[in-house]
């Protein structure tokens, strides 16, 4: 009798996971609030209009199917129902405090400062007042976060100090962001971003692979590119990867993956935030298969099920991702696609806003209009291959 995984969460983020536990063979119940996402369409799923993150709904639909196991794909706030899940029905997966540190962020800082993880100096705040008092202890840029968001959603950077209505602007475009009212202010850090994406077996944490980031930059940081395997040397590199596991034993992750964002400051690397789940973007689902081998979605599904994941590396490539640019307006017209699918390298090219859509500017990854991806020798040819088959896309947008 085939297995039963149950999937929090059918959007285009979760589809991968869906769609290879079908090709698994296994009984694959997906849930999300949306009755029309494109995860129901899957042939063969079973589907459960829940939000991902009614722990008690999810709990008794779990029980209903009797699952063997319990996931979600590159989004945060469902965990908390994963621990639910797997502690009422004994399941493999984190537990409900892993599931609170690595989805408040304010927690999470907590609990990485106690374990001695290099991070940030940090406050967290419920009102306005307290941040006025908080920002009053910064004598450097500092960044206002959501304590529980995610998909750099309500992030702002305050460079300018001084300048009260930005302080105050930082605050009133964060705090609705934030489901439970905190704020957590944080010491602004320089230096190139990278993420770490782990898998955890048994209490052992593996690094796969290292990811260099690319961002928009102040305010609001919103991720334009990634590549792998890291450029860093293999110094920086190590050093990474040992703050990326430390931070995961100071969370409790013992089985499953995690994605651990981290600065390269001048001290040495520090922790921006982690994830008790893969890494979005892509980054997992598509970038670390074609650079390594290693197939993360399918070893997060086997984890979940209690099964051995085949972790070791099959090669040593480089991948790239590259998002549009854009500016406010209607999408008018996007040509030149066919022409930049036939360069060298190139993957995949995905359009997420198409033709007469109205976007913003990119103050969220959800507003992004679309990314291309490519496999090369290295990084470095990887990530011209994408800037040059976005050359070859015109986008008119009015």
């Amino acid at each position: 009798m085939a297995k039963k995984l149950m999937i929090l969460g059918a959007s285009i983020l979760q589809l991968p996971a869906i769609e290879k536990a079908r090709e698994l063979g296994l009984e694959t119940i997906v849930v999300d609030m949306n009755p029309d996402a494109i995860g129901f369409r899957v042939e063969g799923v079973q589907k459960e209009v829940i939000s991902t993150i009614d722990a008690p709904a999810i709990v008794e639909a779990a029980k209903k199917h009797n699952i063997d196991g319990i996931m979600t794909l590159a989004t945060d706030m469902p965990m908390r129902s994963v621990a639910a899940v797997a502690k009422e029905m004994n399941l493999i997966g984190i537990d409900e405090d892993t599931a609170l540190k690595a989805t408040n962020k304010a927690e999470m800082r907590k609990a990485l400062r106690v374990a001695g993880v290099p991070i940030p100096r940090f406050f967290k705040v419920a009102n306005e007042d307290e941040y006025l008092e908080a920002v009053k202890q910064f004598t450097v840029p500092f960044i206002v976060k959501p304590a529980d968001s995610s998909g750099s959603r309500g992030i702002y950077e305050v460079h300018d100090i001084a300048n009260q209505k930005l302080i105050k602007e930082a605050y009133e475009y964060c705090k609705p962001f934030s489901r439970i009212g905190d704020v957590v202010v944080e010491e602004y850090m320089s230096g190139p971003e990278v993420s770490v994406e782990t898998l955890s077996v048994d209490g052992i944490c593996h690094v796969i692979q290292i990811t260099d980031k690319l961002t928009t930059g102040a305010p609001h940081y919103v991720e334009m590119g990634h590549s792998q395997p890291t450029r860093h040397s293999k110094e920086i590199a190590d050093r990474i990867a040992e703050v990326a596991r430390m931070a995961n034993k100071a969370i409790g992750i013992k089985n499953g993956p995690s994605h651990t964002e981290i600065i390269v400051t001048s001290e040495g690397p520090k922790i921006v935030e982690l994830g008790a789940r893969l890494g979005g973007d892509n980054i997992t689902t598509h970038l670390v298969p074609l650079s390594t081998g290693v197939n993360m979605v399918e070893c997060c599904i086997k984890i979940a099920l209690g099964e051995l994941p085949d972790i070791e590396p099959k090669w040593e490539k480089g991948s790239a991702i590259r998002y549009f640019q854009q500016h406010a307006g209607t999408i008018k017209s996007i040509d030149g696609i066919d022409n930049a699918e036939k360069i060298g390298g190139i993957q995949q090219i995905s359009i997420v806003h198409g033709v007469g859509e109205k976007i913003t500017e990119i103050d969220s990854s959800g507003a992004r209009i679309g990314f291309v991806i490519a496999q090369d020798e290295n990084a470095e040819a990887a990530i011209m291959d994408c800037m040059t088959a976005l050359q070859h896309i015109d986008v008119i947008i009015q």
